[in-house]
């Protein structure tokens, strides 16, 4: 259903979450490792979540990944999906079907 891209994005937004719960900054290597991803190819995710603003990055020996504690309840797997694979996502089929309407429902 979606894309790998956007299965490590999720994982990589709900880990960081759960550690900033915690007040934790994770490191990319801790990510990697608890998502099961490619280091390089999560990195450029983390990127484009932390230009949409859902996490937030400090470099530094302290520093690493978070998601602001405002936003900590308040972000949504449809902003983390819309970050990754753009508005176009929402405009077709979830399963890979033509367009649903009255006369030809969803199955």
């Amino acid at each position: 259903m979606f894309s790998k891209t956007c299965e490590y994005g999720i994982k990589a937004v709900l880990y960081i979450a759960s550690q900033s719960l915690e007040n934790k900054r994770v490191k990319i290597g801790d990510i990697v490792q608890n998502i099961d991803s490619p280091e390089a190819f999560t990195s450029k995710i983390l990127g484009v979540l932390s230009k949409s603003e859902i996490i937030s990055s400090q470099t530094g020996p302290n520093g690493g990944y978070d998601v602001k504690e405002e936003n900590i309840h308040s972000v949504t797997i449809a902003e983390i999906i819309k970050a990754i694979e753009g508005n176009d996502f929402f405009d077709g089929c979830v399963l890979g079907l033509s367009h649903c309407n009255p006369n030809e429902p969803c199955p």
